[in-house]
């Protein structure tokens, strides 16, 4: 049974991993204690540390496998959590990966299937050039692209997550590409498929904790991501300048606005596609990671940033209504005049 299954009172006795870890200090004492969020494949709930703080935080840490005991609660103030009884280390050799950390919903060899789809569908002969070069699957680089994650906690924050995050906001620029004449679909799929690749070298691929590397804090995905785009452009003799500048556009822009870390806004009708399917690809991203966490029967979420609000997953039609649903009748239209 799954950490999110259990009903408040019920007792935990598990291997959770540490989702995130801090030192936090109360306010009316100035005690220290250990704020932890643990977790399996399932959910994540906070557990409050507050004897043993420093022997416990030196193996607590993000990423680390931990056996808890204690039970889960319904706090009135903050909800959901964990009651801590005993927190003792585990040897993360000796965990199976799958119980405790999350995936994507389609099989990787699909994701990939499908990836590979979009490129062979760009009649553009430069820019499918481009994506098979970029995207070999013979070369490390693949390798990395296909582990790394989509972001360290927002969205698709799990091994393939950068694989999955990518096929979303691709398939959604193609099919939204047509209702938009003047939108060049090779370019902005291109785009679409370049976005993020710079993530590939700004996270790690640690499956229990993804972080940032040294490059991804020093230089950013945004920044990374254009120089593999523009190196890899340079390296194709005869490169359309123009195809080239309107690509390494999409790649720079895509978050939208400066103050989210892009260094321009979107300025073409592929960029702002490509903009607008990463935000929506994002957010829905985000409506999954918190339903995956709630408690049964709940319907609505704590505030969450990658939302903006408090998210709702009730239901938005009653079954019987849908049963219920007749055929409309079909319109009377006024006769025209002779």
């Amino acid at each position: 049974m799954d950490l999110r299954d259990l009903d408040a009172g019920a007792p935990v006795d598990r291997v959770l991993l540490v989702r995130a870890a801090a030192r936090r200090r109360r306010r009316d004492d100035g005690s220290e204690y250990l704020r932890l969020e643990l977790g399996d494949r399932s959910q994540a709930l906070v557990a409050i540390v507050r004897e043993d703080v420093d022997a416990i935080a030196a193996f607590a840490e993000r990423g680390a496998a931990v056996r808890f005991r204690g039970v889960v609660e319904e706090d009135e103030r903050f909800g959901r959590q964990l009651a801590l009884e005993s927190l003792a280390p585990v040897d993360r050799g000796t965990v199976d990966l799958a119980e405790l950390t999350e995936g994507p919903a389609i099989p990787v060899a699909e994701l990939e299937r499908r990836f590979q789809a979009l490129i062979a569908r760009t009649a553009d002969r430069w820019l499918r050039l481009l994506l098979e070069r970029v995207f070999d699957r013979e070369t490390p680089f693949w390798l990395r692209f296909r582990e790394a994650p989509a972001a360290k906690f927002f969205h698709e924050a799990y091994p393939h997550g950068l694989l999955d995050h990518t096929l979303r906001v691709t398939e959604a620029v193609e099919a939204l590409a047509p209702l938009f004449p003047d939108v060049d679909r090779d370019v902005a799929v291109a785009g679409a498929l370049l976005h993020d690749i710079g993530k590939a070298e700004a996270y790690t691929t640690d499956p229990l904790a993804p972080d940032l590397t040294d490059l991804g804090r020093l230089e950013g995905h945004i920044v990374l991501g254009y120089e593999i785009v523009r190196a890899a452009v340079e390296a194709l003799e005869g490169f359309p300048a123009e195809t080239a500048l309107a690509v390494r556009h999409i790649v720079l822009s895509h978050h939208g606005k400066q103050e989210y870390g892009s260094p321009v806004v979107p300025a073409t009708r592929e960029a702002v596609l490509v903009h607008h399917a990463d935000d929506l690809a994002a957010r829905m991203g985000s409506f999954d990671r918190l339903q995956r966490g709630l408690a049964p029967d709940a319907q609505w979420s704590a505030y969450d940033r990658g939302v903006g609000s408090a998210a709702y997953f009730g239901p938005v039609r009653r079954d019987a209504d849908l049963e219920a649903l007749a055929p409309l009748p079909a319109p009377v239209l006024p006769a025209r005049a002779a």
